[in-house]
């Protein structure tokens, strides 16, 4: 039998290493989630049988059309995601995968994040309000606007709470819908003043957006790049920077005009 030569037996003891230590690489969790196209919901509309919005001190009218917010599915918090999950999700057109922090806000626990997430929701809420009186001219001690949407945390929904409010009250001030009779989706925080902010997950928002009857998909101008990248066909989009330019832009979209692009 010939003999084994140190390097030879070297190398093998490497190459074993080596292989154990993907093997271990392979099953241990690692801190990201496994991201899909999840709910949409029409803030014109109702959400198991209540209104998403509720105007009380102010003149309200009917709507036509739809004003859908669009959200993301993530595994939980605590799910163990491992390489093979992500490596599915890099080849997948339906799925991301994502470091958990920008999908989760930070926290010790599954119970911590949850309240954080409730959180970022309630004070979007009260945002999105804020600016749809401001817009109005409406004054928040006389005039008060419920929200209610079951299952849905996070800020990126602030932008259409606006619009839908601003759609119920006022429409678009000549006695119109905003929508113009369409189903117009989007996504994007926004803060009292008006300005609208990037939220990230747009590619597969997209794909939520087209599955729910969507042609028009409002998106932060910041997201652009991402928007573009794998834009179902069908799906016109429209970038936003402040909810004053938003509702331009949707003017120009009923009237036949020219819209913003990416």
């Amino acid at each position: 039998m010939p003999a084994v030569s140190r390097r030879t037996l070297t190398l093998a003891v490497c190459g074993a290493i080596v292989v154990a230590l993907l093997a271990v690489a392979a099953l241990a969790p690692l801190p990201m989630s496994i991201v899909l196209p999840g709910l949409t919901a029409n803030v014109l509309g109702a959400d198991k049988g209540t209104p998403v919005i509720t105007v009380s001190g102010a003149k309200t009218r009917p709507t036509s059309g739809q004003l859908r917010l669009v959200t993301v599915a993530a595994t939980a918090p605590n799910a163990s995601v491992h390489f093979s999950d992500v490596a599915k999700a890099w080849f997948s057109s339906d799925k991301a995968a994502m470091p958990r922090d920008s999908v989760y806000p930070s926290g010790n626990s599954v119970a911590e994040i949850q309240k954080a997430n409730e959180k970022e929701m309630t004070d979007s809420q009260q945002d999105a309000t804020t600016a749809a009186l401001k817009h109005l001219g409406l004054s928040p001690s006389k005039v008060k606007v419920t929200l209610r949407l079951a299952d849905v945390g996070g800020p990126s929904a602030g932008l259409l709470f606006t619009l839908g409010i601003i759609d119920k009250v006022d429409g678009d001030g000549h006695g119109g819908d905003l929508t113009g009779g369409r189903v117009i989706a989007g996504t994007g925080t926004i803060d009292g003043s008006g300005k609208v902010g990037a939220v990230g997950g747009v590619p597969l928002k997209e794909k939520a957006a087209v599955r729910d009857g969507a042609t028009v998909f409002i998106v932060p101008r910041g997201e652009c790049s991402d928007a573009k990248a794998a834009l179902p066909g069908g799906l016109k989009l429209i970038p936003v920077t402040t909810l004053d330019n938003t509702l331009s832009a949707l003017s120009a979209l009923r009237a036949g005009q020219k819209t913003p692009t990416c």
